[in-house]
């Protein structure tokens, strides 16, 4: 089995939002997960048999997008758009999680084809990474009828998320609480929509109806496009312990006026970053990227914690073996670095002054899928690759 030494590592950011930058140099693995961290004069070396000197730049976990609307394969019928997730790769995103597959031309409604949508997707998924992205697909969406037996049967068929609550028939509080529950039961993770109507057919959801419901995560409170009233976001972070989404595709004044009360109330370790597309706002590969900037640049959050905001937050709440730098974890990484003509002098710094960092390569399972990144700025170091 190969073994890997990434060396020279510049800064190592962890993903762990409570102790977000590691003081290492170099990293091993080994059957596609993280087997050493550390100095590399201080790391066993033997049975190192390829090298990739990354020059200094830095090395974080692979982003997560906690919001998606994939379909089937990497295909969008939303915007008629083929390798989207592909694209979000050159972005840095290694997981993508589903919200639900709503988009579906068709969508069933009724609870056979409810079901049938989200097993077939979530096997589908398991069984075939777009370009090589870890999909967490097959997200049920809630519809009248649904009933306890049909969850325990989704989280033996595979399904592990249930999609943003308010986007199928199951709308109230009332309807959706029993069914929270059940999902609970079996394992699944529990996403809901918050805010104004997103697309036909989905409803408005306040702060109290969040509440009573009981999810896992609000979904994206600063707006899916529409966002709560502050008053409301206030509520939703002030008054629960739930874990509180911000997407791209939602309202940007909301971030800064949200990202002030998570800072006085201390809920960093609640924030995750999403995309919230494919949607009526389009495909944006580098979505994930740009919340990262928007909060180290705009919002007073330091780069390492806002790339802990996407990556290992994230992992935790979805209970993933990946997404923080540490041993036994997945080796799902990005190289970056300041891109050219920033005046940054390395990838933190340049998104601090909000500027996108240049993507020198990124890896799954500790196997390289991209190297030098063709939608972000070219970094300004260059990986060197080398057989021990």
């Amino acid at each position: 089995m190969a073994k890997l030494m990434i060396k020279s590592i510049g800064t190592l950011v962890s993903g762990n939002i409570s102790n977000p930058l590691l003081n290492a140099d170099t990293l091993l693995i080994e059957g596609g997960v993280i087997q050493g961290i550390g100095k590399e004069k201080d790391l066993d070396l033997k049975g190192v048999d390829q090298v990739m000197d990354v020059g200094g730049m830095t090395v974080t976990p692979g982003l997560i997008d906690s919001h998606c609307h994939p379909v089937l394969g990497d295909f969008t019928p939303r915007q008629k758009m083929l390798d989207f997730i592909e694209s979000s790769l050159h972005g840095g995103v290694t997981t993508a999680i589903s919200a639900g597959e709503v988009h579906l031309p068709g969508r069933p409604k009724d609870v056979a084809g409810t079901k049938a949508l989200a097993i077939l997707a979530a096997k589908s998924f398991a069984s075939a990474r777009p370009a090589g992205v870890k999909v967490l697909g097959g997200s049920i969406i809630l519809e009248i009828g649904l009933q306890e037996k049909d969850f325990e049967e989704l989280a033996k068929e595979g399904v592990k998320v249930v999609g943003e609550i308010g986007l199928g028939g199951v709308k109230s509080p009332r309807e959706a609480a029993p069914m929270v529950k059940w999902a609970k039961k079996y394992g699944m993770v529990v996403m809901m929509h918050t805010g104004g109507t997103s697309i036909p057919g989905s409803t408005t959801v306040p702060a109290d109806d969040v509440i009573a419901t009981d999810p896992d995560i609000v979904s994206h409170i600063n707006g899916g496009p529409t966002a709560i009233s502050l008053t409301e976001a206030e509520k939703l972070i002030r008054k629960t312990s739930l874990t509180l989404e911000i997407v791209h595709c939602g309202n940007p004044k909301m971030i800064v006026e949200v990202m002030r009360i998570v800072k006085e109330a201390k809920a960093y370790p609640r924030i995750i970053i999403g995309n919230d597309a494919p949607s009526g706002t389009g495909v944006i590969p580098l979505g994930i990227l740009r919340v990262i900037n928007f909060l180290a640049s705009i919002c007073d959050v330091k780069a390492e914690e806002a790339i802990a905001m996407a990556t290992g937050n994230t992992a935790k709440v979805y209970k993933l073996n990946r997404g923080v730098v540490e041993v036994g974890k997945e080796a799902d990484l990005v190289i970056m670095d300041a891109p050219m003509g920033s005046v940054g002098k390395d990838a933190l710094s340049a998104i601090e002054a909000g500027d996108i960092p240049g993507i020198a390569g990124v890896m799954i399972d500790g196997v390289m899928k991209i190297g030098v990144s063709r939608n972000t700025p070219p970094p300004n170091r260059k990986i060197v690759t080398s057989k021990q």
